[in-house]
């Protein structure tokens, strides 16, 4: 990507938790930058689960998101270096206090935007791993990006609210930020072999369509063909800091997110690798992996995040 291109800049929303935006951030982000894309990943979530999932240490480690927000740092000196073509933007608790400490902030919803303004031909792509939820933080993720990836689990609870994020995603896009539109939905722990994941596909697919001729945001949005499979290695790998990729390259979650990022990023070119399972058949039941992990709790594998 020549300097004069803008990098494609990727918020993954959905004010709900546990839906799998930090994995799908993660993985996404991963697959990237093995393919040779250069990418930068930013954790706006105070929680610092994408930080924690490539390894970062959130609590000891200053947050690099808070110091870009509050002016302490620009964005070039507050990223680190996570992998070969991968950059983070790192979190941490101090973050929850920047949404207070900027309510007084001339333009307080654009610092983000004007902080990677400078840096966009170092980048071809960056993804935002937004809240839970629709404050100041998720604000700013939306006036930075170009597109909206909305993770959405298959259950009708999974549902409620979703006309509240499209709202969200409607208002910025008129006032702060003409050119966002949701690019795609992708199902998350997604079981074929349900009634219940096919009704819930059927019926934002119908939602979907009633707003082709329309003028919103959304008018284009499509669900990715590729569904992500429930997978216990999914929800492993983040306590080891490391993507699936690196942690158990042959399962169904690493041939899932590949396929998903191929989507997404037409002509990317996947490296060698161990033969991974085709995308999209019932998920197996996988051995336990056997090396120990970090003595800390890992991650529920319903939540998929």
């Amino acid at each position: 990507m020549s300097q004069a291109e803008s990098p494609r800049i990727i918020a993954v929303l959905n004010q709900k938790g546990g839906v799998g935006k930090t994995t799908t951030v993660a993985n996404m982000a991963a697959a990237l930058a093995a393919a040779g894309r250069r990418t930068l990943v930013i954790d706006l979530d105070p929680q610092a689960h994408l930080t924690i999932h490539f390894g970062a240490d959130a609590e000891s480690t200053p947050s690099g998101c808070y110091a870009v927000l509050t002016g302490a740092k620009p964005l070039s000196q507050a990223v680190v270096q996570s992998r070969p073509n991968l950059r983070l933007l790192g979190s941490g608790i101090d973050l929850v206090g920047a949404e207070t400490e900027l309510v007084a902030e001339v333009g307080r919803e654009t610092i983000l935007r004007n902080a990677l303004e400078p840096e966009r031909g170092a980048y071809d792509a960056i993804l935002i791993d937004c809240p839970p939820s629709l404050g100041l933080l998720t604000l700013n993720a939306l006036a930075a990006a170009n597109e909206v990836l909305i993770p959405i689990q298959p259950h009708f609870l999974a549902l409620q609210g979703f006309g509240r994020l499209l709202q969200t995603v409607l208002l910025v896009s008129r006032r702060i930020n003409p050119a966002l539109r949701v690019r795609a939905l992708l199902l998350c722990m997604y079981d074929s072999r349900t009634s219940l994941s096919s009704e819930v596909k059927n019926d934002i697919e119908k939602f979907l369509a009633s707003a082709r001729q329309t003028q919103s945001p959304w008018a284009e949005a499509q669900i990715i063909p590729v569904h992500i499979r429930r997978n216990i290695k999914l929800a492993e790998a983040p306590s080891y800091g490391k993507s699936i990729f690196e942690y158990e390259p042959s399962c169904h979650g690493a041939a899932d997110y590949w396929a998903v990022t191929q989507c997404l990023f037409p002509g990317l070119t996947k490296p060698a690798a161990p033969e991974a399972p085709a995308p999209g058949r019932p998920a197996e039941t996988e051995p336990a992996h056997e090396t120990q992990p970090p003595q800390h709790e890992p991650p529920n594998p319903e939540t998929g995040a």
